[in-house]
């Protein structure tokens, strides 16, 4: 009788010329000889104690012991398969700020993304806070919104900022450009800023802001607009689904680009990059490009 651990090589030699019953061909799946293929048949029929194949002239032939033993041990292999897959996939936390603006983009995506990834847990911190510092803020990937920032290895644009008024399906008349003097202008900056960018690029110099309202963040512009408050001032990369879901229309053509873009910004002292870097590639591939 046998003793000792069973010949780990011996029993994938068993499996892959069971597969193929050819020893040549066996030989070239495992990148070895013909003769090395043998040996290992023969370790394993000693260690046994009874033969697992047959010759024959056109090839091999399982035996009926030999036969009996295959699908446990193919099992097995499977299993290890799985098991070391299943070890190399990144896992953890990551530890991710993001201002509340651009939720509308980027709560789908992550939402995509766990279901693509569920071994990886993004722990999300939102803010009204546009920047990051990763000195005195224990995160290790952060969404800013920034005019000055240079790309690099540790900070990855992901869409410039263009905006255009967008208005709820309902309030406007197909076709027929809304009169802005007799609707509330809603606004997500005390100064009207993105209000004069846009109404500047339409050569409008000079506009009586009389009906408008100001919400602390262009989420909570872009959503009362839908619920019929008034004509919003919107990145057109937050409203796509909007606009497609006719919850919104973009009734203007014209979109300016405000010199403001979306960048993620990576903590340069991160200790599982690849893990981070999973979440880096999905957002940047789903990145809009208007």
């Amino acid at each position: 009788m046998a003793h000792g651990i069973a010949p780990f090589n011996a029993l994938y030699t068993f499996v892959i010329t069971a597969k193929h019953l050819n020893l040549t061909n066996a030989a070239k799946e495992l990148f070895v000889t013909q003769g090395a293929v043998s040996r290992q048949i023969a370790t394993l029929e000693s260690y046994l104690g009874f033969k697992v194949f047959t010759r024959h002239a056109r090839g091999l032939y399982l035996t009926p012991k030999g036969e009996a033993l295959l699908p446990d041990i193919e099992k097995a292999f499977g299993q290890i398969k799985l098991t070391t897959e299943k070890a190399m996939k990144p896992t953890g936390e990551i530890r991710f700020k993001a201002p509340s603006c651009p939720m509308r983009w980027l709560v789908p995506k992550l939402l995509a993304f766990q279901k693509a990834y569920p071994d990886i847990h993004v722990a999300l911190t939102t803010t009204h806070d546009h920047g990051i510092n990763f000195a005195n803020e224990d995160f290790d990937i952060g969404l800013v919104y920034d005019k000055n920032r240079i790309e690099n290895d540790y900070s990855i644009k992901l869409y410039d900022e263009f905006i255009s008024p967008v208005i709820a399906a309902d309030k406007v008349e197909s076709g027929v450009l809304p009169d802005l003097s007799k609707h509330t202008l809603v606004h997500p900056t005390k100064d009207h800023t993105d209000w004069n960018i846009w109404l500047n690029a339409k050569g409008i110099a000079e506009f009586d802001f009389v009906n408008n309202q100001y919400f602390d963040t262009m989420e909570m512009a872009i959503s009362a607009a839908i619920q019929g408050f008034g004509i919003a001032i919107a990145d057109v990369n937050l409203v796509q689904e909007d606009l497609k879901a006719n919850r919104l229309v973009q009734p203007f053509p014209l979109k300016v680009k405000t010199g403001a873009s979306y960048y993620l910004v990576l903590n340069d002292k991160l200790d599982k990059f690849e893990v981070q870097s999973r979440l880096v590639n999905w957002l940047s591939s789903e990145a809009l490009v208007l």
